[in-house]
């Protein structure tokens, strides 16, 4: 078996690909990472220079680790805002790291990618040994995997990664004829106020419509990416995407991308822009160019939500953070994501902020949860 590395996504045969066991997961498809580098949301100048890891035994693909060697942390969510500094005071460079994750996505999935049909743990043994060599070659302070699934973090953790837990609101579909029947479980006070914010939207005269991403054309991409654009720039973010990766992602992905859009006439007015696999639909970016009470509610939590209950989805993933999820039947649910570290002193320190953090996250998941609308039960 040989390793090799990659510089890009696309470097790696669709074909190859295709044959990996991902679950159909949107984001770590080459469609979604090939064309996010090829445009430059995940290229070198936005600080993810690709070092994807693959596995070969002859010409057979194997096993897959997407891997980005980054000069910065914007956009993995890695939550290690204080680390640099820590690093510098202890006469270390924190910078590069090695991050095994989904450009601007803090979404849970597949990151040791495994052929299908053939034994896993050899493989997914393979490549965590080779990211752990290639971290030590390149001079990296740490590998990070982020937002792992659980198979993937029980082999993380067995190959003595730290294992750091994160808190996210995710939705969850148990068995709902409509959207009346998931209200049907609030107390009476939220539903009646959930039901006055869709009211608003409903009574404002804008039509609502669900477009997949190969039924978007060119011209109302535009319109969608300005809106998205302008957005980010109003509170102070930067819009990763430029507008040529939704057209070739919209294309490539086509059903496993959903946009929630809100039409005044012909014309585009806010969107909201999700993917989806067979299980779960993802929730990633929000644009407007009207101010309207209630019209962020709609299409990015109401309508995904209808979305989820109308095609059978079993969760509803609307991103990181946001308490005011909660209000909207968004339950907090655990993340995990692994750290080598490589300097002994800075991994006890880092292994000792995890234990405590732990325990307070665990707090704030219970915490959060008794705050959620639905009536108790009896």
């Amino acid at each position: 078996m040989e390793i090799i590395l990659h510089n890009a996504a696309n470097d790696i045969p669709e074909s190859d690909w295709d044959l990996l066991d991902h679950g159909d997961d949107p984001f770590a498809s080459r469609s979604f990472l090939g064309t996010a580098e090829k445009v430059g949301a995940g290229s070198t100048a936005m600080g993810w220079q690709a070092q994807h890891l693959t596995l070969y035994e002859g010409d057979l693909l194997l096993g897959l680790l997407p891997l980005y060697l980054r000069s910065h942390s914007f956009g993995d969510f890695s939550r290690d805002w204080n680390w640099p500094s820590a690093w510098q005071r202890a006469g270390l460079d924190y910078y590069p790291k090695l991050v095994s994750g989904i450009p601007y996505t803090p979404s849970p999935g597949p990151r040791l990618l495994v052929r299908q049909g053939i034994e896993r743990k050899a493989v997914t043994t393979a490549l965590i040994d080779a990211a752990l060599e290639t971290t030590r070659r390149l001079g990296a302070s740490s590998w990070q995997c982020l937002f792992v699934e659980e198979d993937d973090r029980a082999q993380l953790a067995a190959a003595g990664l730290l294992m750091r837990r994160g808190v996210q609101f995710h939705w969850f579909n148990r068995a709902y004829h409509d959207f009346d029947n998931f209200l049907a479980g609030f107390t009476a006070e939220k539903r009646k106020k959930l039901k006055r914010e869709r009211r608003a939207v409903s009574e404002s005269g804008l039509r609502l419509e669900v477009r997949h991403g190969d039924e978007i054309g060119t011209d109302q991409w535009n319109i969608i990416h300005r809106q998205y654009r302008d957005t980010f720039a109003r509170y102070g973010n930067h819009p990763a995407f430029p507008v040529e990766f939704f057209i070739e992602a919209g294309a490539l992905l086509a059903q496993r991308m959903v946009v929630f859009i809100a039409f005044l006439d012909e014309t585009p007015v806010a969107s909201a822009i999700c993917y989806r696999d067979a299980h779960t639909l993802f929730g990633r970016h929000w644009g407007s160019s009207i101010e309207m009470p209630g019209l962020h509610f709609e299409l990015c939590y109401y309508q995904g939500i209808e979305y989820c209950i109308r095609h059978g989805l079993q969760s509803f993933e609307p991103g990181a953070q946001g308490e005011h999820k909660l209000a909207r039947g968004f339950e907090p649910v655990h993340t995990w994501s692994a750290f080598w570290i490589a300097h002994p002193g800075m991994r006890r320190a880092v292994a000792d902020f995890i234990v405590r953090e732990n325990s307070a996250m665990q707090d704030y998941e219970a915490e959060t949860a008794a705050r959620l609308p639905f009536r108790l039960p009896g």
